[in-house]
């Protein structure tokens, strides 16, 4: 026991039964619970010195308590380094999400420019995910709207493509953009092939940060034109200066004396027992934008150690610059910063200015972390306060952490789909949100469609968090609809046998009237709160967001349907049969109605395939 309040006993006793086993080596180990999730996972220089720690109650921390009274085993990996140690630790956090460690959750890749140089006319594009794909890539940046306000001012620059290649392809005459001096217009000859190359290439050394190069060249030219009484071309170079200006002059940040090129600025501001982290990218020489994060830990830790966990994680899966610079000094700071190294195979520096100009453009970093963190903490208050609120309509025994949302979409019918968005303290939890391709023919019947969403989710919820420690189950489940929905909703979890989880139904107002909906809960009498009431407009906003990403579903899945053939699903029919049947009978429609003869005269399609299409016709029908 530890100060009579945590049972240590157990988990120091599974401790100490591994420790004869562990070498003096580098390596990483996981406390692991009773049901073999991992409870916290750490790395060490010396295995057995490190574990050892943990059976010194005293010694520890009262996080670290709690964790050691759950634990039920101990594994261990052994690394040639301790560099190693690290660099498998930061992985195994991202993928286990121990609840002991500092978890950060990064669930965007961060866009790129593409420069499609594999390409006879290459084009620019946003583009996400890995870089293996010919080209040239550029970025990363913080946000597509970034990538757009760049790409944006890269089309007045340098005129470069940004169409697909079978708008390329499928092009007579120049469109809008050449019009609007955006586009030099190689889809239609506008432009030679030198001539466009020539243009690449000075976007090319643009995005690399040889920007006063291409300057002074087009600032030459302009000055050639001038003189030559060109004056059309000469103002085509001031605008094409003046693009480029603008993509510099997006900085909100002066970089001025930093000699940075590739860097990141990570900063963290603590308050009120959260910590928020900004990370500022620039690369050739620009601001590429920021972004805030929000790690998840224990209140009470040092924000050294939630900066060096955030450090390790954040570039677990993705290369880092040359260069980062922070806010406050790391834990084991050189340490990390040769797993960095490791990482993108090449040299990393880790520094913590101290005065100067970096350090003018790291408080800067500081000042966006607090007023973000700031902005958090007040919305979360107010979030707090409305899911008060929302236990206090539906009685429920304590305030909501997880409410789930429910919403069907379709047009008679077709291309149903369920929707399910997901609500906490923090606001919508969008890496939760789940659509459902309705999978039985269910002819709109909403009902039947609820009955199949929720038996979909909750038996999977039942199969992978049978103890519902896993943090996904929900506090309070909403539907969209009236009595009806509800009572076919309480009929399948009584199939499942799930009776604890508090349901409610919400309806539409008369004449479908926003602030007139009706609430449905099954031991309540159905009520209506006031049109001011906040709890109203808050339930309004679960219930529109659901409707808007059921709508998002059934719309996708409809364009895509849209864009099939029924020929395609008729096994043996290829890219030339399915010409010839199409060139012969002018609709996949018609040849669905063909009769067999008719199927049998068309050229290329013997009896067997034309009774194969012609079964397959009627068997659907």
């Amino acid at each position: 026991m530890s100060d009579g309040s945590v049972d240590l006993s157990r988990g120091i006793a599974a401790i100490k039964s591994q420790l004869r086993l562990l070498s003096g080596g580098p390596g990483v180990y996981r406390m692991l619970d009773r049901g073999g999730e991992a409870l916290y996972v750490g790395k060490a220089r010396n295995l057995k010195r490190r574990v050892v720690t943990y059976t010194q109650p005293g010694r520890l921390p009262p996080r670290l308590q709690r964790m050691v009274a759950e634990t039920q085993s101990l594994e261990v990996v052994t690394t040639e380094t301790e560099v190693e140690a690290l660099l498998l630790e930061s992985n195994l956090i991202k993928k286990l999400k121990p609840r002991y460690n500092v978890l950060f959750r990064d669930d965007k890749s961060f866009p790129y420019i593409q420069l499609t140089t594999h390409q006879d006319w290459p084009q620019a594009v946003m583009y996400r995910g890995a870089r293996n794909k010919p080209g040239a890539f550029f970025g990363p940046f913080a946000s597509a709207g970034a990538v757009r306000r760049t790409l944006s001012a890269l089309e007045r620059a340098f005129l470069l493509r940004t169409c697909s290649d079978a708008v390329f392809k499928s092009r007579t005459r120049p469109c809008l953009k050449y019009q609007l001096k955006r586009c030099s217009a190689p889809c239609v000859g506008r432009i030679s092939d030198g001539d466009y190359a020539a243009l690449v290439d000075e976007a090319k050394s643009f995005l690399t940060g040889r920007s006063h190069t291409v300057k002074d060249r087009m600032a030459n030219a302009m000055q050639s034109a001038s003189d030559a009484l060109e004056f059309e071309v000469a103002a085509r170079f001031r605008d094409r200066i003046r693009a480029m200006a603008q993509i510099q002059a997006h900085q909100d940040i002066n970089v001025e004396g930093t000699n940075l090129v590739d860097a990141d600025i990570i900063a963290a501001h603590e308050e009120a027992g959260q910590i928020g982290v900004q990370v500022f990218f620039f690369r050739a020489g620009r601001n590429n934008g920021n972004r805030a994060y929000y790690p998840r830990h224990e209140r009470g830790l040092e924000t050294a150690e939630v900066l060096t966990a955030f450090v390790g994680q954040f570039y677990e899966n993705k290369s880092p610059p040359r260069e980062v610079l922070l806010s406050h000094p790391v834990r084991q700071q050189e340490l990390l910063a040769e797993a960095l190294s490791v990482r993108a195979q090449r040299r990393v520096r880790l520094t913590v200015p101290q005065r100067g100009a970096r350090r003018n453009i790291v408080d800067h970093a500081l000042r966006n972390a607090r007023e973000a963190l700031g902005r958090r903490l007040a919305e979360s208050s107010s979030q707090r306060r409305l899911l008060e609120g929302v236990q206090e309509v539906f009685r429920l025994d304590a305030m909501p952490e997880r409410i789930e949302v429910y919403d069907n979409s379709h047009i008679s019918g077709t291309n149903p789909i369920g929707a399910m968005i997901v609500a906490g303290p923090d606001g919508f939890m969008r890496n939760a949100y789940r659509r459902f391709n309705i999978r039985t023919d269910v002819t709109g019947d909403d009902y039947a469609m609820m009955r199949e969403v929720l038996t979909r989710r909750f038996s999977r919820a039942q199969k992978e968090d049978p103890d519902r420690s896993g943090g996904q189950w929900p506090d309070l489940v909403l539907l969209d609809g009236g009595k009806g929905q509800l009572n076919a909703a309480l009929g399948i979890m009584a199939e499942l046998g799930i009776e604890d989880v508090p349901m409610a139904s919400i309806a539409k107002g008369p004449d479908r009237d926003a602030g007139r909906e009706r609430f449905f809960p099954p031991d309540q009498s159905p009520f209506r709160l006031d049109e001011r009431d906040p709890r109203l407009y808050f339930l309004q906003r679960l219930r529109d967001e659901a409707h808007r990403f059921a709508i998002g579903g059934h719309r996708a899945r409809r364009a895509k349907a849209m864009g099939e053939n029924p020929l395609d699903t008729v096994p043996g029919v290829g890219p030339r049969r399915k010409r010839a049947l199409l060139n012969h009978f002018g609709s996949a429609k018609a040849v669905s109605r063909a009769g067999l003869d008719d199927l049998e005269s068309v050229e290329g399609v013997s009896k067997a395939l034309a009774k194969r299409v012609y079964d397959h016709f009627r068997e659907d029908s």
